[in-house]
Protein backbone atom coordinates (compact mmCIF):
# COMPACT_ATOMS: atom_id res chain seq x y z
CA UNK A 1 0.00 0.00 0.00
CA UNK A 2 2.03 3.02 1.19
CA UNK A 3 5.77 3.75 1.32
CA UNK A 4 6.16 6.24 3.90
CA UNK A 5 9.25 8.43 3.81
CA UNK A 6 9.20 10.88 6.95
CA UNK A 7 12.14 12.47 5.37
CA UNK A 8 12.00 15.86 6.48
CA UNK A 9 14.28 16.68 3.09
CA UNK A 10 12.41 19.90 2.73
CA UNK A 11 13.85 21.63 5.92
CA UNK A 12 17.04 21.81 3.96
CA UNK A 13 16.12 24.40 1.77
CA UNK A 14 16.51 26.99 3.15
CA UNK A 15 13.10 28.72 5.52
CA UNK A 16 10.98 26.46 5.13
CA UNK A 17 9.80 25.24 8.40
CA UNK A 18 8.55 21.30 9.44
CA UNK A 19 4.82 22.16 8.52
CA UNK A 20 5.43 23.13 5.03
CA UNK A 21 7.59 19.49 4.49
CA UNK A 22 5.23 17.02 5.29
CA UNK A 23 3.45 16.97 1.41
CA UNK A 24 5.33 14.70 -0.39
CA UNK A 25 4.36 11.47 -3.02
CA UNK A 26 3.48 9.03 -0.17
CA UNK A 27 0.29 11.78 1.47
CA UNK A 28 -0.49 12.46 -2.54
CA UNK A 29 -0.76 8.32 -2.88
CA UNK A 30 -2.45 7.79 0.51
CA UNK A 31 -5.18 10.62 -0.47
CA UNK A 32 -5.45 8.31 -4.30
CA UNK A 33 -5.42 4.74 -3.12
CA UNK A 34 -9.14 4.11 -2.06
CA UNK A 35 -10.17 0.64 -1.31
CA UNK A 36 -14.13 1.44 -0.57
CA UNK A 37 -16.49 0.13 1.57
CA UNK A 38 -19.73 1.54 1.11
CA UNK A 39 -22.23 -1.16 1.77
CA UNK A 40 -22.62 -4.81 3.41
CA UNK A 41 -23.84 -6.36 0.72
CA UNK A 42 -20.96 -4.93 -1.73
CA UNK A 43 -18.30 -5.37 0.59
CA UNK A 44 -19.35 -8.95 0.25
CA UNK A 45 -19.31 -9.48 -3.11
CA UNK A 46 -15.77 -7.92 -3.06
CA UNK A 47 -17.19 -4.17 -4.17
CA UNK A 48 -17.10 -5.25 -7.74
CA UNK A 49 -19.92 -3.47 -8.68
CA UNK A 50 -19.51 -1.75 -11.85
CA UNK A 51 -21.91 -3.73 -14.13
CA UNK A 52 -24.37 -4.95 -11.48
CA UNK A 53 -26.09 -2.11 -9.85
CA UNK A 54 -29.23 -1.82 -7.83
CA UNK A 55 -26.64 -0.90 -4.28
CA UNK A 56 -25.75 2.19 -3.24
CA UNK A 57 -21.83 1.54 -3.34
CA UNK A 58 -22.72 1.71 -7.51
CA UNK A 59 -22.55 5.32 -6.88
CA UNK A 60 -19.04 5.79 -6.02
CA UNK A 61 -17.96 3.01 -9.03
CA UNK A 62 -20.88 3.36 -11.83
CA UNK A 63 -23.56 5.49 -11.02
CA UNK A 64 -25.46 3.83 -13.94
CA UNK A 65 -26.31 1.55 -11.71
CA UNK A 66 -29.13 3.57 -10.18
CA UNK A 67 -31.01 2.49 -13.75
CA UNK A 68 -31.35 -0.50 -12.58
CA UNK A 69 -33.58 0.52 -9.45
CA UNK A 70 -37.35 -0.71 -9.59
CA UNK A 71 -38.41 1.29 -6.25
CA UNK A 72 -37.06 3.29 -3.97
CA UNK A 73 -34.56 2.36 -0.44
CA UNK A 74 -32.65 4.00 2.32
CA UNK A 75 -30.04 2.01 4.37
CA UNK A 76 -27.43 2.17 6.58
CA UNK A 77 -24.44 0.34 7.43
CA UNK A 78 -22.10 0.35 10.97
CA UNK A 79 -18.74 -0.87 10.75
CA UNK A 80 -16.47 -2.53 13.41
CA UNK A 81 -12.88 -2.92 12.37
CA UNK A 82 -10.14 -4.67 13.99
CA UNK A 83 -6.43 -4.17 12.68
CA UNK A 84 -2.89 -5.82 13.22
CA UNK A 85 0.54 -4.25 12.25
CA UNK A 86 3.57 -6.55 12.35
CA UNK A 87 6.74 -3.88 12.44
CA UNK A 88 10.06 -5.25 11.85
CA UNK A 89 13.12 -3.08 12.11
CA UNK A 90 16.41 -3.85 12.43
CA UNK A 91 15.95 -7.56 12.86
CA UNK A 92 13.20 -6.47 16.08
CA UNK A 93 10.03 -7.82 15.59
CA UNK A 94 6.66 -5.81 17.43
CA UNK A 95 2.99 -6.00 17.04
CA UNK A 96 0.20 -3.78 17.80
CA UNK A 97 -3.86 -3.74 17.21
CA UNK A 98 -6.28 -1.87 17.08
CA UNK A 99 -9.86 -1.79 17.16
CA UNK A 100 -12.56 1.02 15.45
CA UNK A 101 -16.37 1.60 14.81
CA UNK A 102 -17.69 3.13 12.15
CA UNK A 103 -20.11 3.88 9.86
CA UNK A 104 -19.21 2.91 6.21
CA UNK A 105 -22.11 3.94 4.32
CA UNK A 106 -25.54 5.64 4.45
CA UNK A 107 -28.02 6.78 1.91
CA UNK A 108 -31.58 6.73 0.09
CA UNK A 109 -32.20 6.66 -3.62
CA UNK A 110 -35.95 7.71 -4.93
CA UNK A 111 -37.07 5.89 -7.91
CA UNK A 112 -40.11 6.53 -10.29
CA UNK A 113 -40.52 3.50 -12.72
CA UNK A 114 -43.39 3.59 -14.64
CA UNK A 115 -45.76 0.57 -14.70
CA UNK A 116 -48.38 -1.83 -17.07
CA UNK A 117 -48.96 -0.27 -20.04
CA UNK A 118 -47.32 3.06 -19.34
CA UNK A 119 -44.09 1.22 -18.87
CA UNK A 120 -44.42 -0.63 -22.29
CA UNK A 121 -45.01 2.87 -24.32
CA UNK A 122 -41.94 4.68 -22.69
CA UNK A 123 -38.94 4.39 -23.52
CA UNK A 124 -37.08 5.85 -20.09
CA UNK A 125 -38.43 3.18 -17.63
CA UNK A 126 -37.60 4.59 -14.71
CA UNK A 127 -34.90 7.25 -13.15
CA UNK A 128 -33.59 7.65 -9.77
CA UNK A 129 -31.84 9.79 -7.74
CA UNK A 130 -29.25 8.71 -4.69
CA UNK A 131 -28.06 10.93 -1.91
CA UNK A 132 -25.60 9.82 0.58
CA UNK A 133 -22.38 8.81 2.18
CA UNK A 134 -20.04 6.04 1.12
CA UNK A 135 -16.48 5.65 2.77
CA UNK A 136 -13.58 5.61 0.14
CA UNK A 137 -10.59 4.75 2.59
CA UNK A 138 -9.86 4.23 6.36
CA UNK A 139 -6.68 5.20 8.06
CA UNK A 140 -7.16 3.80 11.05
CA UNK A 141 -4.15 1.90 12.65
CA UNK A 142 -1.57 1.75 15.79
CA UNK A 143 2.21 0.61 14.82
CA UNK A 144 5.51 0.67 16.19
CA UNK A 145 9.62 -0.89 15.94
CA UNK A 146 12.75 0.37 17.24
CA UNK A 147 16.17 -1.93 17.08
CA UNK A 148 19.56 -0.91 17.34
CA UNK A 149 21.50 0.94 14.88
CA UNK A 150 25.19 0.06 15.08
CA UNK A 151 27.65 -0.39 12.79
CA UNK A 152 29.74 1.42 9.72
CA UNK A 153 26.62 2.52 8.26
CA UNK A 154 24.83 4.10 11.26
CA UNK A 155 23.41 7.28 11.01
CA UNK A 156 20.97 9.31 13.09
CA UNK A 157 17.57 11.37 12.67
CA UNK A 158 19.69 14.38 14.65
CA UNK A 159 22.00 15.38 11.79
CA UNK A 160 18.80 16.72 9.67
CA UNK A 161 19.62 19.27 12.35
CA UNK A 162 23.10 19.74 12.05
CA UNK A 163 23.42 20.02 8.38
CA UNK A 164 20.62 22.62 8.48
CA UNK A 165 21.94 24.50 10.91
CA UNK A 166 25.71 24.43 9.10
CA UNK A 167 24.18 25.22 5.98
CA UNK A 168 21.29 27.83 7.43
CA UNK A 169 22.61 28.96 10.41
CA UNK A 170 20.14 31.46 11.28
CA UNK A 171 17.30 29.35 10.71
CA UNK A 172 17.79 29.18 14.01
CA UNK A 173 15.06 32.07 14.68
CA UNK A 174 12.38 30.18 13.29
CA UNK A 175 9.96 28.51 14.74
CA UNK A 176 9.92 25.10 14.10
CA UNK A 177 13.17 24.60 11.23
CA UNK A 178 15.37 21.79 12.13
CA UNK A 179 18.45 24.23 13.13
CA UNK A 180 16.14 25.94 15.98
CA UNK A 181 15.06 22.44 16.96
CA UNK A 182 18.65 21.09 17.03
CA UNK A 183 20.02 24.23 18.53
CA UNK A 184 17.46 25.09 20.99
CA UNK A 185 16.78 21.86 22.42
CA UNK A 186 20.85 21.20 22.78
CA UNK A 187 21.01 18.21 20.43
CA UNK A 188 23.61 20.48 18.75
CA UNK A 189 26.82 21.56 20.30
CA UNK A 190 28.94 24.69 19.93
CA UNK A 191 30.08 23.59 16.59
CA UNK A 192 26.57 22.90 15.55
CA UNK A 193 27.68 19.15 15.80
CA UNK A 194 24.97 16.36 17.00
CA UNK A 195 26.01 15.64 20.51
CA UNK A 196 24.12 12.13 19.46
CA UNK A 197 26.91 9.34 19.24
CA UNK A 198 25.56 7.53 16.43
CA UNK A 199 28.60 6.21 14.91
CA UNK A 200 29.26 4.19 18.02
CA UNK A 201 25.56 2.84 18.23
CA UNK A 202 22.13 4.47 19.22
CA UNK A 203 18.57 2.75 19.52
CA UNK A 204 15.94 3.94 17.56
CA UNK A 205 12.26 3.63 18.29
CA UNK A 206 8.54 4.79 16.61
CA UNK A 207 5.45 4.61 17.67
CA UNK A 208 2.54 5.92 15.38
CA UNK A 209 -0.93 6.08 15.95
CA UNK A 210 -3.44 7.06 12.96
CA UNK A 211 -6.87 7.71 13.19
CA UNK A 212 -9.67 9.22 10.44
CA UNK A 213 -10.78 8.39 6.41
CA UNK A 214 -12.12 9.71 3.75
CA UNK A 215 -15.66 9.68 3.20
CA UNK A 216 -17.78 10.76 0.24
CA UNK A 217 -21.32 12.80 0.05
CA UNK A 218 -22.48 11.26 -3.46
CA UNK A 219 -25.23 12.69 -5.36
CA UNK A 220 -26.21 10.46 -8.29
CA UNK A 221 -28.63 10.50 -10.92
CA UNK A 222 -29.42 7.15 -13.02
CA UNK A 223 -31.78 6.26 -15.76
CA UNK A 224 -33.20 3.22 -17.70
CA UNK A 225 -33.47 3.57 -21.75
CA UNK A 226 -35.55 0.75 -23.37
CA UNK A 227 -34.54 -1.39 -20.34
CA UNK A 228 -30.86 -1.77 -22.34
CA UNK A 229 -29.20 0.97 -21.60
CA UNK A 230 -28.21 2.38 -18.05
CA UNK A 231 -26.64 5.75 -17.71
CA UNK A 232 -25.87 7.55 -14.01
CA UNK A 233 -23.58 10.51 -13.17
CA UNK A 234 -22.52 11.71 -9.57
CA UNK A 235 -21.13 14.47 -7.96
CA UNK A 236 -18.68 13.06 -5.49
CA UNK A 237 -17.93 15.71 -2.56
CA UNK A 238 -15.01 13.81 -0.45
CA UNK A 239 -13.90 14.68 2.89
CA UNK A 240 -10.42 13.60 4.62
CA UNK A 241 -10.07 13.98 7.76
CA UNK A 242 -6.51 12.26 9.22
CA UNK A 243 -4.30 12.72 12.38
CA UNK A 244 -1.38 10.80 12.60
CA UNK A 245 0.89 11.65 16.29
CA UNK A 246 3.78 10.21 16.64
CA UNK A 247 7.49 9.30 18.97
CA UNK A 248 10.67 8.74 17.96
CA UNK A 249 13.37 8.18 20.27
CA UNK A 250 16.75 7.67 19.72
CA UNK A 251 18.98 6.36 22.53
CA UNK A 252 22.31 5.62 23.37
CA UNK A 253 23.65 2.24 23.44
CA UNK A 254 26.51 3.57 26.12
CA UNK A 255 24.95 6.43 27.86
CA UNK A 256 26.88 9.03 28.83
CA UNK A 257 24.70 11.73 31.56
CA UNK A 258 27.43 14.49 30.57
CA UNK A 259 26.93 14.42 26.96
CA UNK A 260 24.05 12.32 26.06
CA UNK A 261 21.62 10.09 27.06
CA UNK A 262 18.42 10.00 24.48
CA UNK A 263 15.83 12.56 22.56
CA UNK A 264 12.13 12.33 21.66
CA UNK A 265 10.43 13.90 19.22
CA UNK A 266 6.90 14.15 19.19
CA UNK A 267 4.69 14.92 15.91
CA UNK A 268 1.25 15.65 15.79
CA UNK A 269 -0.08 15.91 11.89
CA UNK A 270 -3.59 17.02 11.34
CA UNK A 271 -4.70 16.74 7.58
CA UNK A 272 -8.49 18.05 6.48
CA UNK A 273 -9.05 18.01 2.95
CA UNK A 274 -12.55 18.61 1.36
CA UNK A 275 -13.11 17.89 -2.82
CA UNK A 276 -15.22 17.33 -5.72
CA UNK A 277 -15.26 15.22 -8.45
CA UNK A 278 -17.49 13.52 -11.27
CA UNK A 279 -18.22 10.00 -12.02
CA UNK A 280 -19.70 8.88 -15.13
CA UNK A 281 -21.29 5.60 -16.25
CA UNK A 282 -22.74 3.46 -18.91
CA UNK A 283 -24.43 0.05 -18.28
CA UNK A 284 -25.38 -1.87 -21.48
CA UNK A 285 -27.67 -5.40 -21.21
CA UNK A 286 -27.01 -7.69 -23.89
CA UNK A 287 -29.66 -10.27 -22.89
CA UNK A 288 -31.22 -10.68 -19.22
CA UNK A 289 -28.34 -12.80 -18.57
CA UNK A 290 -25.34 -10.81 -19.39
CA UNK A 291 -24.37 -6.88 -18.79
CA UNK A 292 -21.52 -4.62 -18.85
CA UNK A 293 -20.38 -1.09 -18.01
CA UNK A 294 -18.04 1.38 -17.96
CA UNK A 295 -17.21 4.34 -15.85
CA UNK A 296 -14.89 7.15 -15.89
CA UNK A 297 -14.23 9.02 -12.82
CA UNK A 298 -12.52 12.54 -13.10
CA UNK A 299 -10.01 13.11 -10.73
CA UNK A 300 -10.89 14.75 -7.15
CA UNK A 301 -9.77 18.44 -6.42
CA UNK A 302 -8.74 18.94 -2.76
CA UNK A 303 -8.41 21.72 -0.59
CA UNK A 304 -6.31 20.93 1.86
CA UNK A 305 -5.33 22.30 5.41
CA UNK A 306 -2.58 21.04 7.28
CA UNK A 307 -1.76 21.70 11.11
CA UNK A 308 1.48 20.48 12.59
CA UNK A 309 3.22 20.51 16.20
CA UNK A 310 6.39 19.80 17.25
CA UNK A 311 7.61 19.11 20.60
CA UNK A 312 11.90 17.87 21.02
CA UNK A 313 12.70 17.14 24.52
CA UNK A 314 16.38 16.24 25.05
CA UNK A 315 16.68 13.75 28.04
CA UNK A 316 20.15 14.35 28.87
CA UNK A 317 20.69 15.03 32.85
CA UNK A 318 23.05 18.11 32.25
CA UNK A 319 21.71 19.28 29.15
CA UNK A 320 17.77 18.22 29.51
CA UNK A 321 15.52 20.57 27.95
CA UNK A 322 12.86 20.92 25.49
CA UNK A 323 11.51 23.12 22.46
CA UNK A 324 7.48 23.33 22.02
CA UNK A 325 7.41 25.23 18.74
CA UNK A 326 4.13 26.48 18.17
CA UNK A 327 1.21 25.35 15.74
CA UNK A 328 2.29 25.47 12.13
CA UNK A 329 -0.74 25.02 9.36
CA UNK A 330 -0.10 24.99 5.36
CA UNK A 331 -2.69 25.57 3.38
CA UNK A 332 -2.21 23.65 -0.40
CA UNK A 333 -4.17 21.97 -3.16
CA UNK A 334 -3.97 17.74 -4.15
CA UNK A 335 -5.46 16.67 -7.80
CA UNK A 336 -5.65 13.07 -8.13
CA UNK A 337 -5.72 10.75 -10.78
CA UNK A 338 -8.38 9.78 -13.34
CA UNK A 339 -10.03 6.48 -13.13
CA UNK A 340 -11.07 4.08 -15.67
CA UNK A 341 -13.48 0.54 -14.79
CA UNK A 342 -14.69 -1.64 -17.34
CA UNK A 343 -17.26 -4.31 -15.72
CA UNK A 344 -18.81 -7.30 -16.44
CA UNK A 345 -22.16 -9.84 -15.14
CA UNK A 346 -22.99 -13.14 -15.81
CA UNK A 347 -26.13 -14.44 -14.02
CA UNK A 348 -27.50 -17.72 -14.10
CA UNK A 349 -31.16 -16.99 -13.86
CA UNK A 350 -32.80 -15.17 -10.75
CA UNK A 351 -30.59 -17.43 -8.44
CA UNK A 352 -26.93 -16.73 -8.77
CA UNK A 353 -24.27 -14.02 -10.73
CA UNK A 354 -20.66 -13.65 -10.91
CA UNK A 355 -19.24 -9.66 -11.15
CA UNK A 356 -16.10 -8.55 -12.28
CA UNK A 357 -14.67 -5.42 -12.47
CA UNK A 358 -11.25 -4.17 -13.81
CA UNK A 359 -9.61 -0.38 -13.18
CA UNK A 360 -7.10 1.30 -14.43
CA UNK A 361 -5.50 4.46 -12.24
CA UNK A 362 -2.06 6.15 -12.62
CA UNK A 363 -0.50 7.28 -9.71
CA UNK A 364 2.05 9.14 -10.93
CA UNK A 365 -0.37 11.71 -12.69
CA UNK A 366 -1.23 12.87 -9.04
CA UNK A 367 -0.17 16.64 -8.52
CA UNK A 368 0.26 19.00 -5.37
CA UNK A 369 -0.37 22.83 -5.53
CA UNK A 370 0.92 24.56 -3.05
CA UNK A 371 0.92 28.52 -4.38
CA UNK A 372 2.03 31.70 -2.60
CA UNK A 373 1.32 30.58 1.10
CA UNK A 374 1.53 34.21 3.30
CA UNK A 375 3.26 32.00 5.94
CA UNK A 376 6.14 30.62 3.60
CA UNK A 377 6.02 32.79 0.50
CA UNK A 378 6.72 31.55 -2.76
CA UNK A 379 7.11 27.64 -2.76
CA UNK A 380 7.53 26.83 -6.73
CA UNK A 381 10.83 25.15 -5.38
CA UNK A 382 9.24 22.80 -3.26
CA UNK A 383 6.35 22.03 -5.16
CA UNK A 384 8.07 21.08 -7.67
CA UNK A 385 10.38 18.82 -5.92
CA UNK A 386 6.94 16.84 -4.32
CA UNK A 387 5.49 16.98 -7.60
CA UNK A 388 9.05 15.34 -9.26
CA UNK A 389 8.70 12.65 -6.56
CA UNK A 390 5.22 11.62 -7.06
CA UNK A 391 6.50 10.90 -11.02
CA UNK A 392 9.89 9.23 -10.00
CA UNK A 393 8.03 7.17 -7.45
CA UNK A 394 4.58 5.86 -8.32
CA UNK A 395 2.91 4.38 -11.77
CA UNK A 396 0.22 2.95 -12.99
CA UNK A 397 -1.69 -0.06 -11.27
CA UNK A 398 -4.44 -2.32 -12.59
CA UNK A 399 -7.30 -2.80 -9.80
CA UNK A 400 -9.07 -6.22 -9.94
CA UNK A 401 -12.07 -7.26 -8.61
CA UNK A 402 -14.48 -10.09 -8.63
CA UNK A 403 -17.53 -11.05 -6.68
CA UNK A 404 -20.51 -13.97 -6.44
CA UNK A 405 -23.92 -14.29 -4.92
CA UNK A 406 -26.02 -17.02 -4.79
CA UNK A 407 -30.05 -17.33 -3.88
CA UNK A 408 -30.36 -20.66 -1.43
CA UNK A 409 -33.74 -19.62 -0.33
CA UNK A 410 -36.61 -17.13 -1.74
CA UNK A 411 -35.20 -14.78 1.34
CA UNK A 412 -31.63 -15.78 1.94
CA UNK A 413 -28.31 -15.06 -0.43
CA UNK A 414 -24.45 -15.80 0.16
CA UNK A 415 -21.51 -14.11 -1.40
CA UNK A 416 -17.96 -14.26 -1.71
CA UNK A 417 -15.54 -12.03 -3.34
CA UNK A 418 -12.02 -11.31 -3.83
CA UNK A 419 -10.06 -8.08 -4.83
CA UNK A 420 -6.37 -7.36 -5.87
CA UNK A 421 -5.16 -3.73 -6.22
CA UNK A 422 -2.00 -3.71 -8.10
CA UNK A 423 1.64 -2.20 -6.66
CA UNK A 424 1.82 1.54 -7.17
CA UNK A 425 5.52 1.85 -6.83
CA UNK A 426 7.97 1.90 -9.03
CA UNK A 427 10.45 0.95 -6.76
CA UNK A 428 10.20 0.54 -3.12
CA UNK A 429 11.80 -2.57 -1.88
CA UNK A 430 8.28 -3.76 -0.92
CA UNK A 431 5.31 -4.70 -2.91
CA UNK A 432 2.74 -2.37 -2.38
CA UNK A 433 -0.18 -4.39 -3.76
CA UNK A 434 -3.08 -5.57 -1.22
CA UNK A 435 -5.03 -8.87 -1.27
CA UNK A 436 -8.85 -7.90 -0.47
CA UNK A 437 -11.42 -11.29 0.62
CA UNK A 438 -14.82 -10.93 1.68
CA UNK A 439 -18.09 -12.90 2.06
CA UNK A 440 -21.21 -12.50 3.60
CA UNK A 441 -24.78 -13.38 3.84
CA UNK A 442 -28.48 -11.09 3.84
CA UNK A 443 -31.94 -12.12 3.70
CA UNK A 444 -34.64 -9.90 2.18
CA UNK A 445 -38.24 -9.63 3.04
CA UNK A 446 -41.33 -7.55 1.35
CA UNK A 447 -39.99 -4.39 2.60
CA UNK A 448 -36.82 -4.64 4.95
CA UNK A 449 -33.71 -5.93 3.86
CA UNK A 450 -30.30 -7.14 5.84
CA UNK A 451 -27.22 -7.74 4.67
CA UNK A 452 -23.96 -8.84 6.61
CA UNK A 453 -20.47 -9.46 5.63
CA UNK A 454 -16.43 -9.60 6.36
CA UNK A 455 -13.76 -8.22 4.56
CA UNK A 456 -10.05 -9.03 5.46
CA UNK A 457 -7.44 -6.77 3.89
CA UNK A 458 -3.35 -7.69 4.03
CA UNK A 459 -0.72 -5.11 2.54
CA UNK A 460 2.84 -4.50 3.11
CA UNK A 461 4.11 -1.19 4.37
CA UNK A 462 8.01 -0.14 3.97
CA UNK A 463 8.73 2.99 5.91
CA UNK A 464 12.08 5.07 6.48
CA UNK A 465 11.64 6.90 9.95
CA UNK A 466 13.95 9.99 8.42
CA UNK A 467 16.33 10.44 5.86
CA UNK A 468 19.94 11.61 6.27
CA UNK A 469 21.41 14.92 4.36
CA UNK A 470 24.15 12.39 2.98
CA UNK A 471 23.83 10.17 0.16
CA UNK A 472 26.27 7.59 1.45
CA UNK A 473 24.65 7.21 4.70
CA UNK A 474 21.94 3.71 4.89
CA UNK A 475 18.80 4.57 6.95
CA UNK A 476 17.00 1.22 7.99
CA UNK A 477 13.69 0.32 6.58
CA UNK A 478 10.76 -0.74 8.86
CA UNK A 479 8.70 -3.71 6.78
CA UNK A 480 5.06 -3.31 8.24
CA UNK A 481 2.79 -6.10 8.08
CA UNK A 482 -0.83 -4.87 7.60
CA UNK A 483 -3.54 -7.08 8.51
CA UNK A 484 -7.43 -5.68 8.56
CA UNK A 485 -10.43 -7.18 9.16
CA UNK A 486 -13.49 -5.33 8.84
CA UNK A 487 -17.30 -6.41 9.79
CA UNK A 488 -20.18 -4.66 8.73
CA UNK A 489 -24.10 -5.30 8.63
CA UNK A 490 -26.69 -2.55 6.82
CA UNK A 491 -30.26 -2.29 7.78
CA UNK A 492 -32.64 -1.36 4.70
CA UNK A 493 -36.02 -0.48 3.85
CA UNK A 494 -37.66 -0.03 0.64
CA UNK A 495 -40.21 2.07 -0.20
CA UNK A 496 -42.95 3.89 -2.74
CA UNK A 497 -41.35 7.03 -3.83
Amino acid sequence: MVVSRFSLVAVLMGTVVFSASAQDYTDALRYSYLIPQGTARSMGYGNASGSLGTDFSAVSVNPAGLGLYKSSELMFTPNVQVGNVNGQYLGTSMNDNNTHFSFSNAGVVFTHAAKGQRAEKRDWKSVSFAIGVNKLADYNRDYQYNGNNSGPNSSSQSEIYAANFRSFPSDTSIDGSAASLGWYSELLDDTGATRVPWKSGINQSRMVQERGSTNEIDFALGGNYKDKLMLGVTLGIPIINHTITSDYTETALNPDPSTFTSYNLHETYTTNGNGINGKFGVIYKFTDYFRVGGAIHTPTYYSMHDESTITLINNTPSLASGLYPPTNTFDYHLTTPWRGILSATGFIGKYAFVTADYEYVDYSTARFNFGNDPNYGNLQEVQDNANQQIQQNLKAASNFRIGAEVRVTPIFLLRAGVGYYGNPYKTSGVDGSSLVLSGGFGFRFDRFFIDASYMHTQYNIAEQPYATPYTNVTVPTATLGNSVSNAAITFGYRFKS
